[in-house]
C-alpha cells in the first residue's frame, strides 16, 4: 500500500513539474503582453475548464504534461485579425527568449527549493566518489551467499604490508587512483604482490603487500576469485545536517554539483542505447541508464516503503534538473529549438541592417518539419526502449 501511495505522489510530483514548466511560459507570455489562449493540464478530451480574463484554464482525460497556446508562437498559427499584434513571433527578441526560457527558469527553481527542503529536512548527501583513504585494518575471508564475510582472526595483507590507517593511496602498481572504487577495482584484478604509493601525512610512501584471494559473489549469484587486502574505507560522512539559515548556500553549492552531474548525464545519453537494449534483451540493468516516467514512480514508490523521502525528494529536484536541462537543446519542438530559431532571426536581422537591407521574415517552420519529425521520431523511440527497460528490468533500490 505504501509502495503505491508513493509511486502515485511521485508520479503526481512529475505531473506538477511539468505543469509548473507551462505556467513559467504562461506567465512570462502575460507578463510581456502576449495573448495566452490556454493553459491546460493533461492532453486529450476536456474534462473541466474555465475563463479568467482571455485564458481557458483547464484539465484534460489523459495526465502525461500539459500546454499552454500563446498567440503566434510561430508565423504558422491561425491568429484573428485583433490578435495580431499580440502574437508572438512579432514581439520584440528579448521578450520571445524570457518565454521561452520562462518554462526551464521554473524546473531550476523548483529543483532547488526541493534541494533546500532536503537540507533543511534530512540533510544533503556527500555526492563525491569518497578518495581511498585507510579506516580499519582486518583480516580477510570469503564471502557468504548473503554478501556477509565469514568469520576470520589474525592480521590481515594489508597490515602485515605496512598500511596505516590514514593513508591515502593514489597509487596502485603505477597507476594512479583518485577514488576508493577505483582502487578498489585495481586490487581486486591483480594476482601477485601489490605497490601501493600512499600519501602518509604529506610525505609520499611505497608499500608492497601480498595480496589474498577470496571468494565473492555477484548480484547474479555467480562466484568470482578476487584479490583482497583487508582494509575498509576511511568515508566522510553520507550527509551533512543544516539548519535553515545554512541550508540556503548549501542548497546552491549542491545545485552547482548537481547542474555538472545533469549536464554530463544528458551528454551520456546517446552512449547508454547500448546498454538500455541489453538490460531489454535480458542483461544487467546499468543503475546509471535513464528511466521513464514509470520507471522513476517506481523508485519514488520503493523510496516511501522504505521511509526513504529524502530519496524520493532529492529524485523529483533531480528530474527538475534534467527537464530543464533537457529543453535546453537546440531542437524543435523543445525549448532549445525555438530559442535558436529566435537567436538565429536576430543575427539574421542584424547582419541584414549591416548591409542597409530590411529585417527578413519569420523562419519558415515548415521547412523545419522535416527535422523536427526526426528528432521527434528518435526521441520517442528513446522513450520507448527506456520504458521498455523499466518494465522488463527496472532499476531497483533494494535489489
Amino acid at each position: 500500500m505504501v509502495f503505491a501511495v508513493g509511486f502515485a505522489l511521485f508520479a503526481l510530483g512529475i505531473l506538477i513539474s511539468v505543469a509548473l514548466h507551462e505556467c513559467g511560459h504562461m506567465w512570462a507570455a502575460q507578463a510581456t503582453g502576449m495573448k495566452v489562449r490556454r493553459y491546460f493540464i493533461g492532453f486529450g478530451p476536456t474534462l473541466w475548464s474555465f475563463h479568467r480574463g482571455e485564458t481557458e484554464y483547464g484539465v484534460k482525460a489523459v495526465p502525461l504534461g500539459g500546454f499552454c497556446d500563446i498567440v503566434g508562437m510561430t508565423a504558422l498559427d491561425e491568429i484573428a485579425p485583433e490578435e495580431v499584434e499580440r502574437a508572438m513571433y512579432r514581439q520584440a527578441t528579448w521578450k520571445r527568449l524570457v518565454v521561452m526560457v520562462g518554462g526551464i527558469v521554473m524546473n531550476f527553481v523548483l529543483g532547488f527549493v526541493l534541494i533546500v527542503v532536503l537540507a533543511i529536512g534530512w540533510g544533503l548527501p556527500n555526492l563525491d566518489e569518497p578518495e581511498p583513504v585507510v579506516g580499519s585494518l582486518a583480516c580477510v575471508a570469503d564471502a557468504n551467499p548473503d554478501g556477509t564475510l565469514q568469520a576470520c582472526t589474525g592480521a590481515g595483507p594489508a597490515e602485515r604490508g605496512g598500511l596505516l590507517p590514514g593513508d591515502l593511496v593514489t597509487e596502485v602498481d603505477g597507476a594512479a587512483v583518485a577514488t576508493w572504487a577505483e582502487f578498489t577495482e585495481k586490487t581486486r584484478e591483480k594476482t601477485g604482490p601489490i605497490t601501493y604509493t600512499v600519501d602518509r601525512a604529506g610525505e609520499s610512501v611505497q608499500v608492497t603487500v601480498e595480496p589474498q584471494q577470496v571468494l565473492r559473489y555477484a548480484t547474479d549469484g555467480s562466484t568470482m576469485q578476487v584479490s583482497a587486502i583487508g582494509i575498509t574505507l576511511d568515508a566522510p560522512p553520507a550527509v551533512t545536517e543544516y539548519g535553515p539559515v545554512a541550508a540556503v548556500p548549501a542548497a546552491v553549492s549542491f545545485t552547482g554539483e548537481l547542474f555538472v552531474r545533469t549536464f554530463e548525464a544528458l551528454a551520456e545519453m546517446p552512449a547508454k542505447v547500448a546498454a538500455l537494449w541489453d538490460a531489454v534483451t535480458g542483461g544487467e540493468r546499468d543503475p546509471e541508464t535513464p528511466v521513464s516516467i514509470y520507471g522513476a514512480s517506481r523508485i519514488g514508490g520503493e523510496s516511501a516503503e522504505a521511509g526513504l523521502w529524502e530519496v524520493f525528494v532529492l529524485m523529483l529536484a533531480s528530474l527538475n534538473f534534467f527537464l530543464g536541462a533537457f529543453n535546453i537543446l537546440p531542437l524543435l519542438p523543445l525549448d532549445g529549438g525555438h530559442i535558436a530559431v529566435v537567436l538565429y532571426e536576430k543575427v539574421r536581422n542584424t547582419v541584414r541592417g549591416w548591409r542597409g537591407l530590411s529585417p527578413g521574415g519569420p523562419v519558415d517552420f515548415l521547412k523545419l518539419l522535416p527535422l523536427t519529425y526526426v528528432a521527434v521520431m528518435i526521441g520517442g523511440s528513446y522513450m520507448v526502449l527506456t520504458l521498455a527497460a523499466d518494465i522488463i528490468n527496472p532499476i531497483r533500490l533494494f535489489p
